[in-house]
């Protein structure tokens, strides 16, 4: 098992200390193998073969023995799951000692990011604290503004002058009242949009009720009307096929179309605000309620349709990846020689050679693997097994031209 290397002591801000309080690990075997549903011995081994620079095709091919015999799209899910989960755990590091040297990591925040599995969650968490361009709400502070829109958030004071409460931040940035009030509004909106819970609850409702909507942007572009189905379309976001989703992506690419989601902005906004205001009667309800309305619509929304489409293409690729493999395969297995059975044999010698055999029309009829070559030995049964294949009918033997290939020819020969 790889033990985690420790981590920095971000508190300290020293490269050279080790401390405990912001370690980061993982027991990826452990958290594979569930995955996966093998066990975390062989997926220990196979992280080590990856660690030793070694690839899936090899790993696969050559090192069953190490691997237990897991497949290459197994060998593959393990290394793709380990190259995550790994920048999942460096990503956690970067995002603690950034927060650190702000001084704002507080045990409970800590605690948070050391727990989130998804590297979304914990850019939901980092998002507060990452260093951002100067936007409304950084100028807003700039201003002095941020004691007032923690006191509107604080929502402690039912009755009063708004006018008066605000009029107490005003300076030569911040000249009238309404500017005061607005610069708070904007705090409060980066918030509320920035807050982790509240961008879950939006993305898992958009992703399951959002529609895509289509229109189109320059008809003109579209000389062959390649695109014309799209011109006026709308459907459901968890609905919509792969090849059509990659569809639209071309078009809108190629400036025809024009693409946006159509969520249920309205009962979000709500929810929002009934989350967000825990003091109906408070003097600043009105004010929070404006500015999470805006902190939706210029800020949340936004975002989560980026976050949205983006999946949504990454899912389609990857779809359509997985067709052309499937299509692929079909055509790789077409009889290889017409009316004929064939005896395919993939030679070896440590992992031994790899029998497979096809009926006429290419479709798979059984297979095995004999050792007949170093350091099994096992010639005679070798023979035998090939001598039952050759009795189902078999009309030709095919030999791979690689390790073992001249050794291999030898027994067919016999």
């Amino acid at each position: 098992m790889l033990a985690p290397r420790p981590i920095p002591c971000y508190s300290c801000y020293s490269e050279k200390l080790i401390c405990q309080r912001y370690k980061v690990s993982i027991d990826y075997a452990k958290v594979i193998a569930t995955d996966l549903g093998v066990p975390p011995g062989q997926v220990a081994r196979s992280i080590e073969l990856f660690d030793q620079d070694n690839t899936v095709p090899f790993v696969a091919r050559y090192r069953k023995e190490v691997t237990g015999g897991l497949d290459e799209a197994q060998l593959r899910t393990i290394l793709e799951r380990l190259t995550y989960l790994r920048n999942l755990e460096a990503r956690k590091e970067t995002v603690l000692k950034t927060i650190a040297e702000q001084g704002k990591l507080t045990d409970e925040l800590q605690t948070r990011i050391n727990a989130v599995t998804t590297l979304q969650a914990l850019e939901d968490l980092y998002l507060p604290y990452r260093p951002k361009r100067r936007t409304r709400a950084t100028i807003a502070r700039e201003h002095g503004l941020e004691p007032l829109a923690e006191q509107m958030l604080r929502q402690d004071i039912i009755k009063g002058d708004l006018a008066e409460i605000a009029a107490a931040y005003l300076k030569e940035e911040v000249p009238t009242v309404e500017d005061a009030l607005a610069g708070a509004r904007d705090i409060i909106a980066e918030t509320v949009a920035e807050n982790a819970d509240i961008r879950a609850s939006v993305r898992d409702r958009t992703r399951r009720d959002a529609w895509l909507v289509v229109t189109v942007a320059d008809r003109a572009k579209d000389e062959r009307g390649v695109y014309e189905l799209y011109y006026d379309y709308r459907e459901q976001l968890s609905k919509i096929p792969p090849h059509r989703l990659l569809a639209i992506n071309r078009g809108e690419r190629e400036g025809i179309l024009k693409v946006k989601l159509d969520g249920p902005d309205d009962e979000l906004i709500g929810q929002i605000q009934a989350k967000v205001i825990t003091q109906p009667r408070s003097l600043f309800s009105d004010q929070i309620r404006q500015a999470v309305a805006d902190g939706y619509k210029r800020l949340l929304a936004p975002s989560i349709e980026t976050e949205m489409r983006g999946d949504l293409t990454d899912n389609s690729d990857e779809h359509a990846i997985e067709t052309f493999a499937a299509n692929l395969r079909q055509l790789l297995l077409q009889p290889p020689i017409r009316g004929k059975m064939v005896i395919g044999i993939d030679p070896g010698f440590r992992t031994g050679c790899k029998v497979a055999l096809v009926d006429p029309t290419g479709k798979f009829l059984g297979g095995t693997t004999i050792y007949p070559h170093e350091p099994q030995k096992q010639w005679s049964e070798a023979k035998a097994l090939l001598l039952k294949m050759i009795e189902q009918g078999a009309d030709l033997m095919a030999i791979g031209n690689g390790t073992a290939s001249r050794e291999t020819e030898a027994l067919a020969a016999e």
